[in-house]
């Protein structure tokens, strides 16, 4: 490091915690202690004071009203979820405008796997639950958890090739997109019309704006969460879908091109060695200020508002928003009779359908598209790191509980697909890691 760069004590502290959220299986580490954290909370004395939290409530009050009072569990799964729904939002559309989605041809694989893995967990799930409360929860096993996923395939390091990675990322990604369709189509109480054409309305100003020109985070912002997303928890659809439709209306292309903006920042590096910097002081002149200045607005004008968005939010997501959220839904107490626990098929149909249907839909589509000459075989891929893939896209925490707070409003059925969750996603995880690890040598 250049003895130029002055390292101070907190740095010490705050540069390794800055290389372990840089790191692609951080949070899925992060994650994973989260989620036992909370089965310690939930099956420990302080159970009673964990579930107590969750259910104090809290709103707004105006002239002796209140208005939007939920409780702590409320806010965090439509509140706290709604920004995690927003950044995947904005991968989605970054991926479908210049990355793995944007060719179809490299696409169609990693697509018609995720369609596989959604469509065979849903029909083990009816397969075991094909009528009555139970039948609800048929979207569960359907999701993959993105994070936890790639966290167990970074955990294997340079010995997966970057193919395997690449389509596990978009096999992933576009099963967001299938939990999101589902979750706006089948989980969606009693709609307020009024309030959802508000929030359409809204929208529709936004992309307006994208269409102008108008650049500025504030404007999405104020829109988006004032607007949009108000109207649409009001409405009964859920917030979630209001958050993933506004970030399709964050701007995705740049004020200046590359060339522009190498040419600005050569431009003001000159000025800027040119100036005469102050003598003995730590402070800059207004001169060297107002070319930084200009620096920083032409490094804002290169970069996309969907990026720039993107990247400052997805540390908040990974390292607050979804340990936060695997807290408050992870706390499931163990002390459960297990005649309780089979009493309906919840909880078999939810193992299952992830540790079953997952694999079979993931390496049966896959095969049979290859086999069909629609997709080709990435670099690297062979049938058993391909079954590797398919059970760690099995790991349905984070998206798979998220799914379960929405089919069930009873606290057993949502314990039993809780546990079925677990059971898959540990099984899968481990069975996932050992295939592929074997399957590099």
């Amino acid at each position: 490091m250049s003895n130029n760069y002055n390292i101070k004590p907190i740095d010490k502290i705050v540069q390794p915690m800055q290389r372990f959220i840089q790191q692609e299986k951080s949070g899925g580490l992060l994650l994973g202690i989260s989620v036992i954290l909370a089965l310690i909370l939930a099956n420990s004395p302080l159970s009673h004071g964990y579930h107590e939290i969750l259910e104090q409530s809290f709103g707004f009050r105006w002239n002796n009203e209140t208005y939007f009072e939920y409780n702590i569990h409320h806010w965090i799964n439509d509140g706290l979820m709604s920004v995690f729904f927003f950044v995947v939002g904005l991968e989605l559309k970054r991926e479908i405008i210049g990355g793995e989605l944007s060719n179809i041809r490299q696409a169609i694989l990693p697509i018609a796997a995720a369609v596989g893995g959604m469509l065979m967990p849903a029909l083990i799930y009816l397969l075991f639950n094909p009528s009555g409360e139970p039948h609800k929860g048929w979207g569960i096993p359907m999701a993959t958890d993105i994070a936890f996923a790639l966290g167990v395939l970074y955990l294997l390091g340079n010995k997966i090739p970057l193919a395997l990675k690449v389509f596990l990322t978009a096999l992933a990604i576009v099963d967001d997109l299938g939990a999101v369709l589902v979750i706006a189509f089948f989980y969606t109480s009693e709609i307020n019309t009024t309030f959802l054409l508000v929030g359409l309305l809204i929208l529709i100003i936004m992309y307006l704006g994208n269409k102008l020109g108008i650049r500025s985070i504030l404007f999405y912002a104020i829109l988006g969460i004032g607007g949009v997303w108000t109207c649409f928890l009001v409405s009964g659809v859920h917030a979630t879908i209001a958050a993933v439709l506004a970030a399709f209306t964050i701007p995705a292309d740049v004020k200046i091109k590359e060339n522009v903006f190498i040419s600005k920042i050569n431009t003001y590096l000159d000025k800027f060695k040119n100036i005469d910097p102050t003598e003995n002081t730590p402070t800059l002149t207004n001169e060297q200020l107002h070319v930084l200045e200009k620096m920083n607005e032409a490094t804002i004008a290169a970069t996309p508002p969907l990026q720039r968005l993107e990247h400052a939010m997805h540390p908040a997501v990974s390292f607050l928003i979804i340990p936060i959220f695997a807290i408050a839904n992870a706390g499931v107490s163990l002390n459960i009779d297990i005649e309780n626990l089979f009493t309906n098929n919840i909880a078999l149909g939810t193992a299952l359908g992830l540790l079953v249907g997952k694999v079979l839909g993931v390496v049966g589509f896959s095969v049979l598209f290859i086999k069909l000459k629609i997709a080709k075989v990435p670099e690297g891929m062979n049938i058993r790191n391909l079954f590797g893939l398919g059970f760690l896209a099995s790991i349905g925490f984070t998206m798979s509980l998220f799914v379960t707070s929405l089919a069930f409003s009873h606290e057993e059925f949502q314990t039993q697909a809780k546990i079925g969750i677990f059971a898959a996603s540990i099984i899968g995880g481990i069975i996932g890691y050992v295939m592929l690890n074997r399957s590099s040598r």
